[in-house]
Parts: C-alpha cells; structure tokens; sequence
C-alpha cells in the first residue's frame, strides 16, 4: 500500500503540536496581556478554530480505526482493488503516532488475522496479508500446500474463480482454507498453470510473524522478504467501508459493510 499514509501522520503530528502550543500560549500568557477591546490575530483564531478538530482526528486514527485502500491484487478475493477497508488500531496494542511506540498492550495477531502492518524493507508503505505463522511457529510452503507445525492445512477446493480481479490469461482455482486455531476458514486462490512456486520452510522468531496473501501466486510477502516485526504493526483489518471498481468507476454496493474473516 503507499507510503501517504505514513506520510500523512507525520503531518497531522507535527500540525496539531503546532496548533495546541499556539492554542497553550493564547490561553495561558497572551490572554492575559489582552485587554477587552483587544482583537486576537489570524493565526492564534486558525489555531484555535482547528486544534480541536485535528486532535480528534489523531487521537481516533491513532488508537481506534484508520482507513486504507487496497491497491493490488494479493488479496483477492477477499479483498479487491479498490476495496477500502477499515483497520482496528487497538487491536494490537495502542501505539504513539510516528514512533510507533506501545504504550498499552491490549491484544496480539491470530492466525487467519488480516493484518496492516508498515513493510519491513520499507517502513513508510503499508502492506496488508493474512496471519498464517507465529512466533515459534514453524511454516511450510510446499506444493502450494501450506503447513503449520507440520500439520497440513485443511483447504476444499470450489471450482475456478470467475469472479472481479480474475486472471483473463490463467485459470484461478478457488479453495477454502481454514487456519488451525482460525475461527472461520477464508478463501484463497491458485494459478493452475504456476504450481510449485515459492516452496519453503521456515521458523517463525519470537516477536515477529509470518504472512501471505490469499492470492498465493501473485503476492509478495514473507515467502519472498520474510517475516513482519511486531513493532511494524499497523492494525486488523476489519471492515469494507467502501469499493469502487476502477476501470467503469462503479461502486460496488454489495461489498460495503463486508465483516472481514
């Protein structure tokens, strides 16, 4: 996902800082010198006006839900491009804003968990996969076949995905997966034709995690650069708020207000 979320933190910070020491100084010390017939200026009005506003935007983006746009085809089918979901900040723990520092533990990542989390080789971009290893967890790719503590995933296959964001040159067989200790099994897909890609083994280290997208053969995550931090992050993805179809721009009603499993 792109790197203007980040981006867009650190300017809301740095903004509402500004504000509310302008707003300390007026109510504190400038007020004091004022007279009555005294005039505020532009600036400490603006300020004034907008301190409020910005710190609760930051305090609900911050700690309660922010939202994202799903940019890429990983997630399909869970999720489309074009889907904009909403990410449940306090589900891993409330952090400060642009450190990322935990302040207050208030839960950790599951398996089967659509997971926000700030990219590992690049910080300030958001990516979005689901939990499938943690820590201590030892994970097995093979065959297109995933493996947790060596036990086979439990997946039925459905038949060829004909639906939005389908491949129009390679058939995509559709299958559920249910995760072990994962409430509800999820959907993923294959590309017939690329069986056999990205087949490994690996064991998950303490305090970091393992995730894939459910578009197995069109995802870069941890098969490829390896496991998310936990001071990464970001939040659970929850909720599809919106979704627009960006070739026609056509919304799709269906899918607003789809619970993510």
């Amino acid at each position: 996902m792109s790197a203007i979320h980040n981006t867009f933190e650190t300017w809301l910070t740095l903004v509402c800082v500004l504000t509310g020491l302008v707003w300390l100084l007026d109510r504190f010390v400038l007020a004091r010198r004022r007279s009555e017939k005294d005039t505020r200026n532009w600036a400490v009005e603006m300020a004034r006006s907008f301190f409020p506003v910005l710190l609760l935007v930051l305090v609900v983006r911050t700690f309660v839900f922010e939202p994202f746009r799903i940019p890429s085809k990983s997630m399909v089918p869970t999720l489309l491009v074009g889907d904009f979901v909403l990410a449940e900040k306090f589900a891993y723990g409330l952090r400060l804003p642009v450190t990322h520092t935990k302040i207050l533990s208030t839960g950790e990542p599951q398996r089967g968990d659509v997971m926000l989390f700030r990219y590992p080789e690049n910080p300030a971009a958001n990516y979005i996969k689901r939990v499938v290893g943690l820590p201590g967890d030892t994970v097995t790719y093979k065959n297109d076949q995933l493996y947790v503590n060596g036990k086979k995933v439990a997946r039925t296959k459905k038949g060829t995905y004909r639906g939005p964001n389908a491949s129009v040159r390679r058939p995509m067989t559709l299958f559920s997966e249910k995760l072990p200790g994962s409430t509800n099994p999820h959907p993923i897909l294959h590309i017939v034709t690329r069986g056999g890609l990205n087949q490994k083994t690996v064991t998950v280290p303490e305090g970091k995690y393992f995730v894939m997208g459910d578009n197995r053969d069109n995802s870069d995550d941890s098969r490829d650069w390896g496991f998310v931090p936990a001071h990464n992050l970001v939040g659970r993805a929850t909720m599809i708020w919106f979704s627009i179809n960006w070739q026609n721009f056509n919304v799709r009603w269906s899918r607003i207000g789809d619970w993510l499993s």
